[in-house]
């Protein structure tokens, strides 16, 4: 065939050339039972009204310029060898206004959906609550107590116990009254008691003599006559202000307050509101060292107290 037979072939495919909207569509397939079964998703194929003027509306999209081979004349559009129903189908196969599914990724296989999705940094999965502690038997509740009293150094409450052992404070406090019981029932040399809030062993009363002989064995120390009364009047008055208690001494007691505060035995606990003075009150060592549980346990003064204590009073004024 020669260059102008060719051309003229090629002119004639180009004039004969019908655009993809105007083709008339292809019959619709007949259903067959198995498509009956599973209807097709209508939203998904149906056109709607503006994907039929979608070739009127919108520009006409051609394929990629690798696919389009250069060509002499109207020729240059098509393929080489590829006629008008070629290049429909390059176009949009059955027509403008069908719409092609959108592709599934190769990575969504089947063994890649059942890989559970990973969880956002942010996130992290829910521990177990811890399990609570076994209740321990009466027994072992007994002895446990025993062993934590005899190695405290102050008075324990019933609350800390109870932490400790991770036990209902419910059932801490009568065990302790029933030990405390049981001491004394036994005549034991030593005592359970409450004092300063909270439980200790103590060495019982009759037999302070050969306690006192083996722990200071002749070294004194006791407090003198002077911090033994400051001490008495802060017990009493608390809270109270130096000169208040020099006041009743009638001698000067800073120096004796210094001492007790050293001690441990005597504290600040504020100001006194309108002289700005400080307030002195006792401490939980006091009352341990005494074996109180509060300062409302101090014995009354009026058995104390002289006959004539109102004529001494009368006669300070």
């Amino acid at each position: 065939m020669s260059d102008e037979e060719r051309r003229d072939s090629l002119a004639d495919q180009a004039a004969a050339w019908v655009p993809p909207w105007d083709r008339p569509r292809p019959p619709a397939p007949e259903a067959t039972p198995d498509d009956r079964e599973v209807p097709p998703d209508e939203s998904a194929t149906a056109p709607g009204p503006d994907q039929e003027d979608l070739g009127r509306n919108a520009p006409l999209q051609g394929p990629e310029p690798s696919k389009i081979s250069p060509g002499p004349g109207a020729g240059a559009r098509a393929s080489s060898g590829s006629g008008a129903g070629a290049r429909a189908g390059e176009w949009g196969g059955g027509g403008v206004g069908e719409v092609a599914p959108e592709p599934v990724a190769a990575a969504e296989s089947d063994g890649a959906r059942d890989v559970p999705p990973r969880q956002p940094a942010g996130r992290r999965r829910a521990t177990a609550a811890p399990e609570p502690a076994p209740e321990l038997s009466d027994a072992e509740l007994r002895g446990a107590l025993e062993a934590i009293l005899l190695v405290v150094d102050e008075p324990v409450s019933e609350l800390v116990l109870a932490q400790v052992l991770e036990q209902p404070a419910e059932r801490v406090g009568p065990m302790l009254d029933e030990i405390a019981a049981g001491y004394t029932a036994a005549g034991h040399g030593f005592e359970l008691r409450r004092a300063a809030g909270g439980w200790r062993l103590y060495t019982r009363p009759e037999y302070a003599t050969y306690v006192e002989r083996f722990v200071l064995d002749g070294q004194s120390v006791r407090l003198t006559q002077a911090a033994l009364e400051t001490l008495a009047v802060v017990a009493y008055k608390q809270p109270v202000t130096r000169s208040r208690i020099s006041a009743i001494r009638g001698v000067n007691c800073d120096g004796v307050i210094r001492t007790l505060v050293t001690r441990g035995l005597v504290e600040e606990c504020g100001t006194e509101q309108d002289s700005g003075a400080f307030l002195y009150r006792t401490t939980t060592l006091f009352l341990e060292k005494l074996g109180l549980n509060t300062v409302d346990e101090l014995p009354p003064l009026a058995p104390f107290l002289p006959d004539d204590v109102e004529e001494l009073a009368d006669a300070t004024r």
